[in-house]
């Protein structure tokens, strides 16, 4: 029986990207690292230690350990100083539902600062945990923020199904061995492939969910 539903935030949840890749951007040309607004897309869900790795293998350097807290402090700050962030439409109604009969939780490789200020701005009082960048070694693709979650909620994983939109995304939770729905956001559905079902758009997402609540008959 299904108890629990966990999102990613960042495409999922928010329409966030965009920002993110800006932010991406500004830093990677402080490191001479030539990426694309695309390229950033197909590593969405990576936490901050494996963007900077990947920006700085981009721009054929290695990354001194010293460096990381600074670069994603400087991301961050972008980020914050210029983000537009808004909810997806009719996200915050459909969840509504879903928290009367499901366990909710948040999966994302952002900081849980961010994490905060954007849950607390759109979705408050919404979501039962949040697994953040700073809560597992190992980020997505990796199992491991899939598997937290499913810890700390106390579920079985065949109680849980996951929300991604990207396709490191849906390789970490089907690695963590949980029912995965793509919902292409910011990539080609065929980039989300692994995924058990493929939805066309948001709109045809809340229908999925929706039919997930039970019958009061």
């Amino acid at each position: 029986m299904l108890r629990s539903i966990i999102f990613d935030m960042d495409g999922v949840l928010v329409d966030s990207m965009p920002s993110h890749a800006d932010a991406w951007l500004a830093v990677s040309r402080e490191i001479g690292a030539d990426i694309s607004r695309e390229e950033i897309y197909e590593i969405e869900g990576a936490n901050h230690i494996q963007g900077i790795q990947w920006l700085f293998g981009k721009a054929g350097k290695e990354v001194q350990p010293y460096l990381y807290e600074e670069i994603k402090r400087r991301k961050v700050e972008f980020f914050s100083a210029n983000a537009r962030v808004y909810p997806f439409e009719g996200m915050f109604d459909c969840l509504s539902s879903l928290k009367k009969h499901f366990s909710l939780a948040v999966v994302t490789g952002s900081d849980r600062c961010t994490v905060k200020k954007i849950t607390d701005s759109f979705f408050a009082d919404i979501f039962d945990i949040f697994v953040c960048s700073e809560d597992v070694c190992y980020g997505k693709p990796f199992p491991d923020p899939y598997l937290k979650a499913v810890e700390l909620l106390g579920m079985r994983k065949e109680e849980c199904i996951v929300i991604e939109n990207a396709p490191m995304g849906v390789e970490s939770a089907k690695r963590a061995g949980l029912f995965c729905v793509g919902v292409p956001t910011y990539v080609p559905p065929s980039r989300l492939s692994a995924a058990d079902i493929v939805l066309d758009d948001h709109k045809s997402l809340y229908e999925y969910l929706l039919r997930l609540i039970p019958s009061e008959n």
